[in-house]
C-alpha cells in the first residue's frame, strides 16, 4: 500500500501542459470519449469509462484487440480517444495507433514510457511512469495500474469542475440504490399513500388513543381551522397515564405538544432525516403552505434504505 501511494504522489511531478490540454480537448469535444487498452490497462479503461459516464462525460470502452477486428466502427469523427498502455509498445497497441490516427481524432496516450510508440503517436501524453511495481518480482501490474486509475480520476474530476457538475446532475445518472435515493427521494414520495391521523383540540383522549392506534404512526396531528396547532405522540399518552389515575375529563388540547417539528413535501428525504436526528424524534408533521399533508415516520426512511 505504501509503495502504491508513493507511486501516486510522484505522478504530480509528471503533470504538464499535456494534461490541461487533454482536459480542454475532451471538454470541447462534441463527440464521445473513447477509452481503449489491452490486458490490465483495459480493465482500468473500463473503470475510467464508468466514472466519466457517471460524471457528465459521455464515454465508451473499445478493447484494443477487438478494435482491429471490426470494432473500430464504434469511433465517430468527433470522438476523442484515450489509449492506455504501461509500455506503450505492445503489438496490439502498435497495430492500433495508426488506425486510430487515420481519421484525425485527437489521441491522448496514458503510458509509463514517454519514448514509446504510443507516446510518440499521441497528440497529448499523460505520463504514468512508476519506479517499480509493488509486486515482489516486479511483474504483476500494481503500481502502474493504480497510477493509470488515478490519472483517469484526475481527468474526470477536472471535467466535473469545468462543467460545474452538481449533486443534482450526479443524481440523474444514479437513480437506483441508496445513493440515488439520497439524492432524489423527497418527503412527498414517502407520504403520498400514508395515513393522516387527525384529531380536533376538543377530541376526548380516549378517541385520541383510538386515532393513534388505528393509523399506526405513533402520533396524531391536532388540527383547528385547517391549521396544525399541535401533536400527540405515544410518549405523550404514556406520560399522561403515569401522571393521572383517570383521563375521562381530558381532551387533545390538554396533552398535546404545541409548535411541533415539521417539514414540507418537497424536502429531500435525507434532509428530513437530519431534522429527525437533530431533535431525537421519530415523526415529522408535513405541512405545505399551512395545509396538513401527513406524517413522515423514521421507519419510512429506514425502509427506503437511505441509512
Amino acid at each position: 500500500m505504501l509503495s502504491e501511494s508513493e507511486a501516486i504522489v510522484k505522478l504530480i511531478n509528471y503533470l504538464d501542459d499535456n494534461f490541461s490540454k487533454a482536459v480542454e480537448i475532451i471538454f470541447q469535444s462534441k463527440g464521445r470519449l473513447v477509452v481503449t487498452g489491452i490486458g490490465k490497462s483495459a480493465i482500468i479503461g473500463q473503470k475510467m469509462v464508468a466514472t466519466f459516464n457517471s460524471t457528465g462525460t459521455p464515454s465508451m470502452f473499445l478493447h484494443a484487440a477487438e478494435a482491429i477486428h471490426g470494432d473500430l466502427g464504434m469511433i465517430q469523427k468527433d470522438d476523442v480517444i484515450i489509449c492506455i498502455s504501461k509500455s506503450g509498445n505492445s503489438p496490439e497497441i502498435k497495430a492500433l495507433i495508426p488506425l486510430l490516427k487515420r481519421d484525425g481524432n485527437p489521441l491522448i496516450g496514458i503510458s509509463g514510457n514517454s519514448s514509446s510508440f504510443l507516446a510518440k503517436g499521441s497528440d497529448y501524453v499523460l505520463n504514468t511512469t512508476v519506479d517499480a511495481e509493488a509486486c515482489p518480482i516486479n511483474l504483476a501490474p500494481t503500481n502502474s495500474t493504480t497510477a493509470q486509475l488515478v490519472m483517469g480520476d484526475a481527468l474526470a474530476i477536472c471535467l466535473m469542475e469545468m462543467r460545474d457538475f452538481k449533486a443534482e446532475d450526479f443524481a440523474k445518472y444514479h437513480p437506483g440504490g441508496a445513493l440515488g435515493k439520497k439524492l432524489l427521494l423527497k418527503v412527498k414520495d414517502m407520504i403520498e399513500h400514508s395515513q393522516k391521523p387527525t384529531v380536533s383540540p376538543d377530541t376526548p383522549v380516549k378517541k385520541v388513543i383510538f386515532e393513534i392506534s388505528e393509523k399506526r404512526l405513533g402520533v396524531t396531528a391536532v388540527v383547528e381551522n385547517n391549521q396544525v396547532i399541535g401533536i400527540i405522540t405515544d410518549g405523550d399518552i404514556r406520560r399522561m397515564l403515569n401522571d393521572r389515575d383517570t383521563f375521562t375529563d381530558l381532551t387533545a388540547k390538554d396533552i398535546m405538544t404545541q409548535n411541533p417539528k415539521s417539514t414540507q413535501s418537497n424536502t429531500m428525504a435525507i434532509d428530513a432525516l437530519q431534522i429527525l436526528e437533530n431533535h431525537s424524534i421519530t415523526q415529522l408533521i408535513v405541512i405545505d403552505n399551512g395545509e396538513y399533508k401527513g406524517v413522515l415516520h423514521l421507519h419510512d426512511i429506514l425502509k427506503e434504505g437511505i441509512l
